[in-house]
């Protein structure tokens, strides 16, 4: 019979009787095991709710359900029969039910369903604030802190050092920049910050019927250079969706494009014609032009000779997870590099590790065997493109990002027909553009990478794709953006 409780720190508690036993919580991207103590006749787990993970210091879980794993020495696995009914446990709640842990962020029940944020919503739409000399930043729906948001808010900690800086975050698994105050979305804090911030700073979508006080700046820095269709261009008209485009566009005052072609496609897709578009390269692409990799690679545990392939596919409209085209074992063993994984922020939350899917995925620190190592939870892309060799995409915008190194970059579509032709559609031929092989096979991108004159024929498409997209990414885009919003007088100095 095992018995468990939650406790302060946050932890889970199980006790029983017999020798003791291996005990795991296993999740889809982190799972952390128990220090169990005891001999003879009975035994204690304790199981952290928090991880470290990348050399950050421990933080709470990411939402999500854990698999609750209790193992004897013989490999049986022990039964869990006990539930244990929500717990508040200050950086997280938790429940146990049927050998899975869930775990939430710590929102108070009471708020977290559709009447009590419609409350929170009352309260602080219709309460007279008055705004504060603050900014508030959002990426990718608080899923982490990173892309042009991180970018900016680096420069303005640098310009500004006593801003108030608020970062929306899903949970509190998601690590925010020194001296950052995260707010977890549809918390009251939450509220009241998207409320009062005086500029808020985002790379997506506002939600939560989100409406801009008298005084408020919104800059939408969005998240890539497009390569397909977006909001109105996308294929089929609905009609809810060309209102949901009209109203979100509505929200905004200044609108970030890489380059000038961005520019003309953003106005466009959505319908952003009379209000300013700052076309001033990519804070995001500053560290790949100025950063120094040594500390990334130190993180993924990576040796001074090894060589590093970055595949970053983007999501699918008719899948959560990252897609499987490749054998990623073998590609490391053919290629001689240690391959990257790192799937779109859009599979964070609602996919898993590779080595949770798939269980394939060497270790980092093995070097008997060709590495993977599944980056998708690592907190800023940017960072990989710096320390990688070489990128492997598809149609994802870090495309337009990863040139600004001049390294070499490789394209993976065996699906093109029908992501062009279905799914989205392009807004341009990435065929006769593609700054470097378009392959449709593993057999064939194999090749590629193992041709040693691919590089000196895409020269010229490479040299006339950064002319086109790249042109403004010189490593001082933030400086720009942040003097622009000075001199607008969006914050004061």
């Amino acid at each position: 019979m095992i018995r468990a409780r939650f406790a302060e720190g946050p932890v889970l508690e199980l006790h029983g009787s017999g020798a003791r036993p291996a005990v795991e919580l296993r999740g889809p991207r982190a799972s952390v095991s128990a220090a169990v103590t005891g001999r003879g006749k009975t035994w204690r787990a304790v199981v952290p709710l928090r991880a470290a993970r990348w050399g950050s210091d421990p933080l709470p879980l990411p939402a999500g359900r854990y698999s609750l794993r209790v193992s004897a020495d013989d490999g049986t696995v022990l039964p869990v029969d006990v539930d244990l009914p929500l717990a508040q446990l200050g950086l997280l709640r938790a429940s146990l039910h049927d050998g899975h842990v869930e775990i939430g962020p710590p929102i108070d029940p009471a708020y977290d369903s559709g009447e009590g944020q419609d409350a929170l919503e009352r309260r602080y739409a219709t309460r007279p604030l008055g705004l504060e000399e603050a900014v508030f930043f959002e990426s990718f729906y608080g899923r982490n802190a990173s892309c042009n948001p991180l970018a900016i808010d680096r420069e303005l900690t640098r310009v500004l050092p006593g801003l108030v800086r608020y970062w929306s975050v899903a949970d509190l698994s998601v690590a925010v920049p020194e001296g950052a105050i995260p707010v977890v979305e549809g918390s009251p804090e939450w509220w009241r910050a998207r409320g009062a911030a005086r500029l808020l700073v985002v790379n997506d979508w506002l939600r939560r019927r989100f409406v801009r006080r008298p005084g408020q700046v919104v800059l939408q820095t969005w998240h890539g250079t497009p390569l397909k269709r977006l909001a109105l261009h996308r294929p089929g008209f609905h009609l809810r969706r060309a209102v949901a485009v009209l109203r979100e566009a509505r929200r905004w005052n200044v609108l970030l494009a890489q380059n000038p072609y961005a520019a003309g496609i953003l106005r466009g897709a959505y319908a952003f014609r009379r209000r300013p578009v700052w076309i001033e390269g990519y804070p995001r692409n500053d560290v790949l032009v100025r950063g120094d990799g040594a500390d990334v690679r130190g993180q993924l545990g990576l040796g001074e000779d090894d060589r590093v392939l970055l595949y970053a596919p983007t999501w699918r409209d008719d899948r959560d997870q990252v897609v499987d085209f490749l054998d990623l074992q073998r590609l490391a063993a053919a290629t001689g590099t240690v391959v990257l994984v790192r799937g779109h922020s859009r599979t964070l939350s609602a996919g898993e590790d590779a080595t949770t899917r798939g269980g394939d995925v060497g270790d980092a620190g093995d070097r008997r065997r060709p590495r993977v190592i599944d980056v998708t939870s690592y907190p800023d892309v940017s960072r990989l493109l710096l320390v990688a060799d070489m990128l492997v995409t598809d149609y994802s915008s870090v495309m337009f990002d990863f040139t600004v190194t001049g390294k070499p970059i490789y394209f993976f579509a065996p699906d093109l027909d029908h992501y062009r032709g279905e799914l989205r559609g392009f807004y341009f031929d990435l065929e006769r553009h593609a700054p470097g092989p378009l392959t449709a096979t593993q057999e064939q991108l194999e090749a590629a990478i193992l041709d040693g004159d691919v590089e000196q024929r895409y020269l010229d498409r490479y040299a006339s794709w950064r002319e086109r997209f790249n042109a403004r990414d010189d490593g001082h885009a933030a400086e720009r953006v942040v003097a622009r919003l000075l001199d607008q007088k969006y914050l004061t100095r």
